[in-house]
């Protein structure tokens, strides 16, 4: 028999898409499932939808085990990460958030990828993001387009991922993402004091402790756009309020860690974000596009410090200029 895999699917508030979610689990390729349905204390019909679909004998035939775990007060996406995590009787395990979907093979191959790349613990994909709903006309991209160069790219280590994270988050096919247990556990689990960005400073987690990020170029998850999601905003502005959260992150875990000039500029662009939100400037106009970009950039005298330093021969080999 085929390796163990648990898919765990945190909920929260999910209640008109989780059926969807749950029935691309059913219909994976591959055969050897667990399933974990894990719920940051919804306040709609999620987990009752949720337990009426586990209750069927289809369901319970189809996989080796099933946990439908729930919490008496919301406690954020990182808790919900761990709880999942302790929960899983296998090796491997996959995220789908309770509005995405998973294509048919995706289990499949990404097992296949590691039974290939025998060093590979975490892994990604691509994902094609739809509006609303996942039918054709509502396609809107898929992600990466083109096989990675920079963050993934084969001849990087994990230090060299480490230190590229620390510039910025370059991973922007989180939803692909498939793991090994103990990838996870040995670097602690998620942050649970981040209720709100769980997935960059596990990034950085794992690739200080060593622990590469390897990637296959093909499509494995649905990732939907909608407007109930915090941060599905679309393509109507200029930056999303997840950046906030974002830099609050940022100033903890990158920040000391970069060069001064690095951090003095994303604190200038910070604050014109900031002063562009509270003017209701956010809108992706052509007006205010020219104005974000002339206050962020052309007069950011540390983007020119920064240019500067780039140029010197010291810093030719220093991964921070590249």
């Amino acid at each position: 028999m085929k390796t163990l895999v648990t898919v765990i699917v945190p909920t929260y508030n999910s209640a008109p898409y989780v059926l969807e979610t749950l029935e691309s689990v059913y219909n994976q390729t591959y055969l050897n499932l667990a399933l974990i349905i894990s719920d940051d204390c919804s306040s709609d019909e999620t987990i009752a939808i949720a337990k009426e679909w586990v209750s069927q004998d289809k369901v319970k035939s189809r996989f080796q085990d099933i946990q439908v775990l729930t919490v008496p007060k919301n406690t954020g996406v990182s808790a919900n990460c761990n709880r999942s995590i302790a929960a899983t009787i296998s090796d491997y395990f996959k995220f789908i958030a309770g509005d995405d979907i998973l294509y048919p093979n995706c289990i499949e191959d990404n097992m296949n990828f590691a039974g290939e790349n025998p060093n590979a613990r975490i892994i990604f994909s691509q994902i094609k993001l739809y509006q609303d709903q996942f039918d054709e006309k509502n396609y809107i991209k898929t992600t990466p387009e083109d096989y990675p160069k920079n963050i993934m790219d084969s001849a990087l280590s994990a230090q060299d991922q480490y230190a590229l994270l620390l510039l910025s988050d370059r991973i922007h096919y989180t939803p692909s993402f498939f793991a090994n247990k103990q990838a996870i556990l040995q670097v602690g689990g998620y942050d649970e004091n981040n209720k709100l960005v769980e997935d960059y400073p596990m990034w950085l987690q794992l690739t200080k402790a060593g622990v590469r990020l390897d990637y296959f170029h093909k499509v494995t998850v649905g990732y939907r756009i909608h407007s109930k999601a915090t941060n599905n905003v679309g393509d109507t502005v200029l930056f999303k309020p997840s950046v906030f959260n974002t830099f609050k992150i940022r100033t903890q875990v990158a920040h000391p860690n970069l060069p001064w000039e690095i951090v003095a500029s994303e604190y200038h662009m910070y604050w014109v974000s900031r002063f562009f939100s509270q003017m209701n400037w956010n809108k992706k106009t052509k007006i205010y596009a020219g104005l974000y970009r002339t206050f962020c950039f052309y007069l950011n005298p540390f983007q020119y410090i920064y240019a500067l330093k780039k140029r010197l021969p010291a810093n030719k080999r220093n991964s921070f200029y590249f």
